[in-house]
Formats: structure tokens, sequence, C-alpha cells
């Protein structure tokens, strides 16, 4: 059997800024793993060094499953809890900590591999209909409430 081959894409960053390790990358990384063919260098990935000229991959699997994140987490709940408090709120909320914050990444990303299709967005807060603009008039009805304003 003859071996398929990947896709063939480009990267078109448009006015993007493409500075190192910025998400743009990331999206890059994602795509190639996931078997597309596009052409590309590590060198923009996070975990490149110029110096040895090799990349680490380990350094961007870090920052993609939140060690970094995990790790100011850590340090600022001991440092001062009450900036950790107001910083992760809603971390704590959902009972998310330092330890299993990697654990977290991982369902995200394994709920994503099961379906990618975007949820529904919810509106985050139900309007009030009592504040509404007026509908709007034809000419007719326009001219008579100057009309009458008038009297």
């Amino acid at each position: 059997d003859e071996e398929k081959r990947p896709f063939r894409c480009v990267l078109d960053v448009g006015l993007a800024a493409t500075t190192k390790g910025c998400r743009i990358w990331g999206a890059l990384k994602g795509a190639s793993d996931g078997g597309l063919d596009i052409p590309h260098s590590p060198k923009q990935f996070p975990g490149y060094d110029k110096e040895s000229k090799s990349y680490d991959a380990s350094a961007h699997r870090d920052l993609i499953f939140g060690a970094n994140i995990a790790a100011n987490m850590a340090r600022l709940q001991e440092e001062n809890e009450e900036a950790y408090r107001a910083m992760f709120s809603d971390y704590i909320r959902n009972g998310i900590n330092s330890e299993n914050l990697e654990e977290m990444y991982e369902a995200v990303h394994a709920a994503i591999r099961a379906n990618p299709a975007r949820a529904e967005a919810k509106p985050a807060v139900a309007h009030d209909k009592k504040y509404q603009n007026r509908a709007k008039c034809n000419l007719k009805q326009r001219k008579n409430r100057v009309a009458q304003k008038k009297r």
C-alpha cells in the first residue's frame, strides 16, 4: 500500500506579531503535530536555545500544560495568600490548585479530541428588556411627532 501524504499548508499570520513564543507558534505546532504538513523551523517555539541550536520539547510541553502557571500559583500561595486568592479565585472556586492543574489541562485536551465541535455559547447575563431603543419611525410618523411637540 502507498502511504498517504499529509495535507500541505502554509501558515499565513497576517498582521499578527510573530515574536518568539507567541500563540501563533503554538497553533502551528498543534497543527503540525496533528498531521498537517506545514513548512516551519522550531526556532520560534518556546524551548529553542539559540546557543546550543537545539529544541527542548519538554519546555514547550510545560507551557502547554501550564507548568509556569502552577509554579506561579505555588509561589504566590506561599508568599502572599491574599494575592493568591485574588489572582486565582476562579481556579480556587473550581477546585483547581497547582498540583492538579496539569491534570485539568489533560482532561480538557481529551474532551476536545473527543468532540472538537465548538460548544454553543451561553449568554453570560440575561438582558433586561426594560431599556430598549424605540422602533424606527417612517417620515410621516416623525413629522407628526414634531408637529405634536410644537403645539
